[in-house]
């Protein structure tokens, strides 16, 4: 599920924000990838690093993972400030709509 939110996050971003840019295949494709490398960076880091207690350096990894996945992704190309502005939009995103089945 949160796949899915981050992937629409992204898209509708993308079409909002400067310094973003997202097909709607790129955007899902950037979810892939933006995922993977985040827990690429999770599994290194451990639970330091953890969704809840990461705060600002978690605010500025997501936009580093952003700013990679938009390096190596076809369709989704973004600058250094809209990999912050994403970061900031998927992270207000991620704190209201729930995303985890319980």
């Amino acid at each position: 599920m949160r796949f899915v939110v981050s992937a629409i996050a992204l898209w509708v971003v993308a079409m909002v924000l400067p310094g973003v840019e997202a097909t709607l295949m790129g955007a899902f494709v950037a979810a892939i990838a933006i995922a993977v490398i985040g827990w690429g960076a999770e599994a290194l880091l451990g639970d330091r690093v953890s969704r809840q207690n990461r705060g600002f350096v978690g605010f500025l990894s997501a936009a580093v993972v952003i700013w990679l996945a938009g390096q190596i992704v076809p369709g989704f190309n973004v600058g250094v400030l809209g990999a912050l502005l994403v970061s900031l939009v998927i992270g207000l995103v991620d704190s209201v709509v729930p995303t985890t089945i319980r």
